[in-house]
């Protein structure tokens, strides 16, 4: 079993894509709760998850909530739990429910494919800020 904080959701996320990151920075910014802890798809822990859950790392290209015990979202419905854990005005994101997954997921996909083309990579993941580091695992 994974040592990971209790009451807290993960979100997995790329580490090198600049979209990617600013998501992540945009989920801090919001999370008023403390709801989100944040590890790298290409860290150890993030593989470690990943291999838990049993989704391989080798076809993912996209963010993964993992709430420890309960359930696991990726793709446009991880965005989705996201945005209704958040609160407030975002959660008006879950309206996008409505959306068939199939279409969610290839506009998702679209993106995904594209984000390093349009958004940019990092050489190597963000290394969070003192302030921040206790978000990350």
């Amino acid at each position: 079993m994974l040592n990971l904080p209790k009451n807290k959701k993960i979100i997995l996320f790329d580490g090198v894509c600049n979209l990617c990151n600013s998501a992540v920075q945009f989920v801090v910014k919001h999370d008023k709760k403390d709801i989100f802890r944040f590890v790298a798809l290409q860290s150890e822990l993030g593989q470690e998850i990943l291999a838990y859950i049993g989704i391989n790392a080798k076809n993912i290209d996209s963010i993964v909530l993992y709430e420890p015990g309960v359930a696991y979202y990726y793709k446009s419905s991880a965005a989705i739990q996201i945005a209704q854990n958040l609160g407030g005005f975002w959660h008006f994101g879950t309206v996008f429910k409505i959306i068939p997954i199939g279409i969610r997921n290839f506009l998702y996909d679209y993106i995904a494919k594209n984000r390093y083309k349009w958004y940019g990579k990092k050489e190597s993941c963000m290394i969070p800020t003192p302030e921040l580091k206790i978000k990350f695992l």
